[in-house]
């Protein structure tokens, strides 16, 4: 997304101001007019305004902003999937949502598979720098990746890839509002994973301690159960 936002959130004595970068990935974050909200911001957004710690918050191309809070000091990236590749780059804090991970096929094909193995043959689209990206890089399979997601299902459509790797969510949103309903169907669902607000090694182990610290109060609390529910329907308008 070419368009950059900056927030100034909570107050706080503190020197360092926490530099947070995200992308457009509902519910867990998305721009509304000029404010960026979803399940994951309001939740960090609350648990910095608790520990008194000062950001700013920017909307940006995932891969930018991935990239931002891995080479740039006191800044952090969300809602990004926590893998064994990725653990020893950044502190972790949260987690602050979960996600499902499915592969879409093209309806006309009717491909049906048993488990993530039988797809080793196929050639999968993925975003670039993207979490399930690396998933199946790591373990060999045959991938292609964009920097723009919505150009893989166009691709699925198109046959110039055999399956499509998506959020549940996401991908659920994309095939809806570009009226794919009946041409993109899910073939499987083959992996779950938590989300975090991974930070740059030099963002303090006190820090970093106190938010783990203070989302944990929030789960105790209820408040992170009622982003939850909040967020559950979304697109839906509550009932």
């Amino acid at each position: 997304m070419a368009a950059t936002l900056v927030a100034l959130l909570g107050v706080s004595a503190q020197a360092t101001t926490l530099r947070l970068t995200t992308e457009v990935s509902p519910p867990f974050n998305m721009l509304e007019g000029d404010k960026i909200v979803g399940r994951s911001t309001e939740q960090i957004t609350e648990m910095m305004a608790r520990a008194k710690v000062t950001v700013t918050m920017e909307l940006l191309p995932w891969a930018r902003a991935y990239n931002m809070a891995l080479k740039e000091a006191d800044t952090c990236v969300f809602t990004t999937t926590r893998t064994p590749e990725r653990e020893v780059l950044f502190k972790w804090i949260g987690p602050v949502g979960a996600a499902e991970w499915i592969l879409y096929g093209n309806a006309e094909r009717n491909l049906k598979l048993q488990n993530i193995e039988e797809a080793r043959s196929l050639l999968i689209g993925t975003y670039h720098g993207d979490a399930r990206d690396e998933y199946f890089r790591s373990r060999g399979f045959r991938v292609e990746s964009v920097s723009d997601d919505l150009s893989n299902p166009r691709k699925l459509l198109l046959n110039r890839i055999d399956l499509w790797a998506a959020s549940l969510v996401r991908g659920a949103l994309l095939i809806s509002q570009n009226g794919w309903t009946d041409k993109i169907v899910p073939v499987l669902s083959f992996h779950k994973v938590d989300l975090y607000l991974a930070c740059n090694p030099s963002v303090s182990t006190a820090l970093t301690d106190k938010l783990n610290a203070t989302l944990e109060g929030m789960v105790r609390d209820g408040t992170s159960r009622a982003l939850e529910r909040k967020y559950a329907r979304w697109p839906l308008p509550p009932n």
